[in-house]
């Protein structure tokens, strides 16, 4: 695992991504399972992955807590930079942050959550946990309005936040108004788009944030990075082609839900056994999970560009 301190460069080096997290029979975290992601990742030239909700992490429980990092840790390469998750709930983030001093993770992400909070005490939150962690931390904004641009700034003046992940679905995402006034208080070299491929040209393009995460990345890392490259070279046309070309499976996690059928394309795809979902969420059904395999097929049959 790289453990050098976060470096804005390495949002802009590798898509980030976000994988689901293989579980055996018992609801257990399986290693050698795992591993088999990691390494495809990895081979498909991906070197951050953060580790949040398509993990399920908010389920986790926390006596597994030090051996999911200590897995992480160990099988993750020497160029591999690896951001865990905490939260979301303050209480679980706290002892969390106790077990995260004991590694050398970069940085971790606070999990968000819109019940029982506002946006003084989510902001108070942030600060007590980058403290009891000794690290700055991912600050991810996946609701509207979640935290004003005041407090994105006051944080940012504290030294609360190394980068920050900006996951607010639009329809149309080039008209955004919150995330116009996000930039106007953060630097956008430590922005990250974090819905996937499908507004990233627009985020990385029009408003100029400095990379993006991604689910899909986990079924086709390759192309995930071409798409990623192209952005950067400006061949928008180029990066069109392959943002439409992970529509269908795409397209079913906005229909279904992400986070399950990511869960199972990766199986699907045959790149490692995931497993059960972790409760509260429930496995997708035979019949979306045929939906599934169609378009993993119909991506495979499909020329990238």
């Amino acid at each position: 695992m790289n453990t050098a301190p976060f470096s804005a460069a390495q949002l802009r080096e590798s898509v980030i991504a976000v994988p689901p997290l293989a579980r055996n029979s018992s609801l257990l975290i399986c290693e050698q399972e795992n591993r088999k992601i990691i390494r495809f990742l990895e081979a498909g030239g991906i070197r951050s992955l953060l580790y949040g909700g398509n993990a399920v992490l908010y389920h986790a429980r926390l006596s597994e807590y030090a051996s999911l990092l200590q897995m992480l840790a160990d099988t993750a390469s020497e160029e591999t930079v690896v951001v865990p998750s905490l939260g979301p709930a303050f209480g679980l983030a706290l002892d969390q942050a106790a077990i995260l001093r004991e590694h050398d993770f970069p940085t971790a992400m606070l999990l968000p959550s819109r019940d029982a909070v506002d946006q003084a005490g989510i902001a108070s939150g942030v600060r007590k946990l980058a403290e009891s962690v000794g690290k700055p931390l991912v600050l991810y904004l996946k609701f509207d309005r979640w935290l004003s641009p005041d407090l994105i700034k006051s944080l940012e003046a504290d030294g609360a936040i190394s980068w920050l992940k900006y996951a607010v679905v639009r329809d149309d995402p080039t008209q955004d108004d919150y995330l116009r006034e996000v930039l106007d208080v953060f630097p956008a070299e430590r922005i990250v788009s974090g819905i996937g491929e499908q507004p990233a040209i627009i985020h990385l393009r029009d408003f100029g944030v400095g990379g993006f995460t991604s689910g899909c990345v986990c079924v086709a890392p390759e192309t995930s990075m071409h798409m990623m490259h192209a952005i950067h070279a400006e061949e928008f046309e180029l990066a069109e082609t392959l943002r439409k070309w992970f529509c269908p499976l795409e397209d079913l996690r906005n229909g279904i839900n992400p986070i399950k059928v990511l869960h199972r394309a990766v199986e699907l795809a045959g790149i490692a056994n995931t497993g059960p979902i972790q409760p509260l969420l429930s496995d997708v059904t035979s019949e979306d999970a045929a939906k599934i395999q169609s378009a993993l097929q119909q991506m495979q049959s499909t020329v990238k560009g």
